[in-house]
């Protein structure tokens, strides 16, 4: 979670353990997802995956990779041949998150992506630990979520099992924490 139940209690002043932890943690839940779906990305990872690419994700000696990346913990060639850290360097070299691995030149080592899948196994996400706009986002929309529940007014959310239907836009100081570093531009 980007925030804890300890961060939103503090920030609305109500005591913890009370009878709306339930619904509080709910809303952190929802209010993380809808930073994710606002900003196309995860800001954090605390387990590996692994994701597959073949040769539609290759350009040269460039893998370029569908989501953030801020871990790696193995490179498979789509000949099964494992790629040591040693012989590809990330794009951006020397921050993250990564959106490319390249081959070093001169290697003689090319990406395999025609007979099988590339492998990729790591933490998929901006960081290990979100950033602290993008907490303090969490913990002001749970916060929103959380008093608008007895709203009736338009701008309420709609909350229909499972599913949170937010109104047309975050309150604009969410959306202000996120605009100019988080929100992933979309081609």
């Amino acid at each position: 979670m980007y925030a804890s139940l300890t961060d939103l209690t503090a920030y609305l002043g109500i005591d913890e353990s009370t009878a709306d932890d339930g619904l509080l943690t709910q809303f952190l839940a929802r209010a993380q997802a809808a930073i994710d779906n606002t900003c196309h990305r995860t800001f954090e990872a605390s387990a590996d995956t692994t994701r597959h690419y073949d040769y539609r994700s290759v350009d040269g000696y460039t893998l370029y990779l569908d989501a953030d990346l801020c871990a790696i913990t193995s490179v498979v060639n789509g000949d099964g041949n494992t790629i040591s850290a040693a012989l590809y360097t990330t794009e951006p070299r020397n921050m993250t998150p990564w959106y490319a691995l390249r081959l070093r030149d001169r290697l003689g080592l090319v990406w395999d992506g025609y007979t099988d899948d590339i492998a990729i196994t790591g933490k998929f996400a901006y960081s290990l630990t979100a950033p602290a706009p993008v907490q303090q986002a969490t913990i002001r929309l749970a916060a929103w979520l959380y008093r608008q529940k007895d709203n009736t007014g338009n701008d309420a959310p709609i909350i229909a099992g499972d599913v949170t239907i937010l109104p047309a836009r975050l309150p604009s100081d969410v959306y202000e924490l996120l605009e100019s570093e988080y929100i992933r531009r979309l081609t």
